[in-house]
């Protein structure tokens, strides 16, 4: 059934005439009405292409935050929290508002990402995670909204992204563990579907060709960002064999394969962590982890959109911040 616009009256309790002035951006229409009829647009998914040409010049000074987490994983895994931080410290500096979803799966957040698109609620909006054929930057792209996006996405020369060299990172980690004597190196990531995860499997894939090092693909496996996953995955390489190292791409990840290690190996194995949370200096032993500096990763990330939505030059279109190996016990 065809919504219409004395539908959208009815739901807004004002006058179609009204609704008309609205989606005209009458000046005479008030704020407060303005937001009852667009609420009612939203409810009932109507979306002419009036009100996305009425309000195209119209700033609402807030940015659309996209976390691809639920509310319990959100305030356990400390990244978010410090990308966050970030992004507020720059966007309050240059006057602009937070408004944030957090989602179950991908399908989700691009439905989140069309509710901001067609209220009008946001000018731009953060990703912060970028995926291998991810629908959330394809629909961003073909709809011209402005964005970026925390991770480097497949297509880096038409997209604003912000990263770590993941590669160079995890090459330097393995390349360091190898330094010590380690010859037999595991490594956990994350899900394969993130690029953050390919990039960093390909840093350890390099590392240990460069060095002369097997490649044992029973020492390569997947795990979700929580501790419990973690202690699993590692649980299953320990039966399949003892490396004398291990890196994961998380210190979640690694708190878990510490206390699997602790548990159930028969001798030390290094570890190394990534993100360098607050939490891994008091592992037992302390976990050396790479500092990946995620505050300033948001911090930039707003400051490439909103450079955009002003209008200002740019000289690139990413900004690479660096990472730094925190060494402590875990590695010995």
């Amino acid at each position: 059934m065809r919504v219409t616009i004395k539908d959208v009256a009815k739901i807004a309790h004002v006058s179609p005439s009204t609704v008309s002035r609205v989606i005209a951006d009458n000046p005479k229409i008030s704020d407060e009405t303005k937001r009852k009829v667009y609420l009612a647009m939203e409810e009932l998914n109507y979306h002419p292409n009036a009100i996305a040409r009425s309000l195209a010049n119209k700033s609402t000074k807030t940015l659309g935050l996209i976390l691809p987490n639920t509310s319990e994983d959100l305030f356990t895994n400390p990244f978010f929290i410090q990308a966050m931080r970030g992004i507020s410290v720059y966007s309050q500096k240059k006057g602009y508002y937070i408004m944030y979803n957090y989602s179950n799966n991908e399908e989700e957040e691009v439905e989140f990402i069309k509710k901001y698109i067609n209220s009008k609620w946001v000018d731009g909006i953060i990703l912060l995670t970028s995926r291998q054929n991810d629908k959330c930057i394809s629909y961003l792209n073909d709809v011209g909204h402005p964005f970026v996006v925390i991770g480097r996405p497949e297509e880096p020369q038409n997209v604003l992204w912000v990263d770590n060299d993941n590669f160079k990172a995890m090459y330097d980690v393995v390349t360091y563990l190898a330094g010590k004597g380690h010859k037999s190196i595991g490594f956990i990531g994350g899900p394969h579907s993130l690029n953050v995860t390919k990039d960093r499997l390909e840093g350890y894939r390099n590392a240990l060709n460069v060095r002369g090092l097997t490649i044992d693909n029973n020492l390569i496996r997947e795990a979700y960002f929580s501790e419990i996953s973690g202690y699993e995955v590692m649980k299953d390489i320990l039966n399949y064999k003892e490396p004398e190292a291990v890196v994961t791409t998380d210190d979640l990840i690694a708190f878990g394969a510490l206390k699997a290690i602790k548990e159930f190996a028969k001798k030390k194995i290094a570890v190394v962590g990534f993100n360098n949370t607050i939490l891994a200096p008091y592992q037992s032993p302390a976990l050396s982890s790479v500092d990946i500096n995620a505050e300033k990763l948001g911090y930039h990330a707003a400051q490439l959109l909103i450079d955009k939505l002003e209008d200002k030059k740019f000289t690139c279109n990413n900004f690479i911040v660096n990472t730094q190996l925190i060494e402590r016990e875990s590695s010995e």
